[in-house]
This record gives structure tokens, sequence and C-alpha cells, in this order.
């Protein structure tokens, strides 16, 4: 039978899993019950991909945009997968493999796409936004969702360093040490920082991202809200290389994947939406 590439939007509360991408246990370093054989530890590729191949029946391979890290949510993460089974409707598709997934993971969308397509490859840019929490309080029900920072952030501060990284720069200090990346060298379309009582969202928007780079940049741009950098000290970071010269690095928890945009001009249906609401 003929065969059927399909692109998946997927939405995910990281907190329970660790990241993404598929990973076998280390028998010295994983302290959780041991996997079946073929399996490995609880991650979001590694689930939704178990959970479609039952109901097309046959192991599939699950391609994601976006390698999330450990605590990393996503509101609009984009993925693909191939399949021969193509008399089961899309919805009725979406519906089924959605009834056998945990509550923290939902697929948003599916639609058959051209076998040229590929989640990593075809991506012509990515957004994100860093979500923090900025009151005396910490925030008791939302915790594994945000950042809790005390201090009052001078957010217009802030907007200020935000804008200094916008286009193309070298971000190799603003990225962790131990990556495999042949240039540091990215484009960034949008950086932006809004507030809405005590809820800060940091939004960027690139062509591609670093190891961190996001935790990174929000991570400094709470410390300029802190007075512990000035806005005009962002082109020397960036100038600097070094990655001892930016800011600290941000918990995962904050981060949320909010859309991923494709050369072949596939929109998400729920883009506008995600847009203003900072919860997946």
């Amino acid at each position: 039978m003929p065969t059927q590439r399909y692109m998946l939007r997927i939405a995910y509360r990281g907190t329970n899993y660790h990241g993404w991408q598929f990973q076998l246990p280390n028998p010295l370093t994983w302290k959780g019950p041991w996997p079946k054989p073929g399996e490995g530890i609880p991650t979001i590729q590694e689930i939704m991909a178990r959970e479609i191949a039952r109901v097309v029946g046959h192991p599939v391979s699950l391609v994601g945009s976006s390698r999330t890290d450990s605590g990393v949510h996503a509101k609009g993460q984009a993925a693909h997968f191939d399949t021969h089974q193509t008399q089961i409707p899309t919805e009725g598709l979406r519906q089924a493999v959605n009834a056998q997934l945990p509550e923290d993971m939902l697929i948003r969308s599916i639609e058959p796409v051209p076998e040229s397509f590929n989640a990593i490859r075809s991506a012509s840019s990515k957004r994100y936004q860093y979500v923090i929490w900025n009151a005396p309080e910490r925030p008791v029900f939302i915790a594994d969702l945000s950042w809790h920072r005390r201090k009052a952030l001078d957010v217009s501060a802030m907007c200020a360093a935000a804008s200094k990284l916008v286009g193309e720069h070298d971000f190799a200090s603003f990225c962790r040490p131990g990556h495999t990346r042949e240039t540091t060298i990215r484009t960034i379309h949008a950086c932006e920082v809004h507030q809405h009582g005590p809820r800060i969202v940091i939004a960027v928007e690139g062509s591609g991202f670093l190891w961190n780079m996001v935790r990174i940049i929000a991570g400094t741009l709470v410390d300029v809200g802190h007075g512990r950098y000035r806005p005009d000290e962002i082109p020397q970071m960036l100038t600097a290389r070094d990655r001892r010269q930016a800011g600290g690095t941000a918990p995962a928890q904050g981060l949320y994947l909010q859309w991923v945009r494709f050369h072949e001009g596939f929109t998400d249906p729920l883009e506008e939406q995600s847009e203003n609401d900072w919860s997946a």
C-alpha cells in the first residue's frame, strides 16, 4: 500500500519527561524503573511514537522539529511520521492517539504532507516564549510552568536589552559550552518582553537556536531587569563570544516552544491564538 507522510502539531507539559528526544537509560545514572526491552526512558518522542504505533499497527519513526530539554513545554511542537494506513481519517487518527496519550500530551492537529516535507530541514523559523512570575509570593499552582522572581524587574530595561539581540549575530556567549554546531551565528527576527500583571513573557523568534540559547537570553534579560547589566552591555556580550560574559541560564520550567513555521508555507491553525495565550 502507498505510504503517506503526516505532520503533527503537538502540545505538552514537559514537567514529567526527560525532554523530547528518545533516550536509552544509562545504567550508571538512571534511577527510575527499567524500561521494557526496546523502550527508552520517559520522553515525549518515546511515548508519542509508541502510542501512534499502536493505532496504525506498525512501528513509526517520529521526527520532531525541536529537541526540547527536560522540563521544557510546547504549545506547537511540529513532527512528522510515515504510515501506509492511509484509510484512517486524519481526525479519527488524531482522536485515537490522543485517547491513548497521558493527559499532559496532546496532538493538536494532523495533516497529510508531501514526502519532501521534513520537520527539521523544512523549518524556516521558530518562536519560543519564556514565562516569569514576578511577584513576592510564589505561584503555587503553576510553579512548574514559570520562573518565580521575587524582586521587581525593570521591564523597560529588559525591552531595551532585548532589542539589541535582534539581527544576525554570533551567539557563542549565549550558548551552553559543549555544543556540536559548526557555527554559532544565528539570526533573531524578534525579541520582545511583555508584562501582564505579575506575568512577564519573553518572546524570541529566530531561524534557529543553539543549545540553551533562549534560556540564556532569558536569564540575561532578567539580570538586566535586576540591574546587574545595562542594556548597552548586550553588544559587548555578543562581541566577546565567551559564555562567561553573558548572564545566567534561566531554569527549564519557564520555557515553551510556541510554534514552528516551514519553508513550504504550512501554517499552524492555532498560531494566532497561542500568540496571546502563554499556557498550552
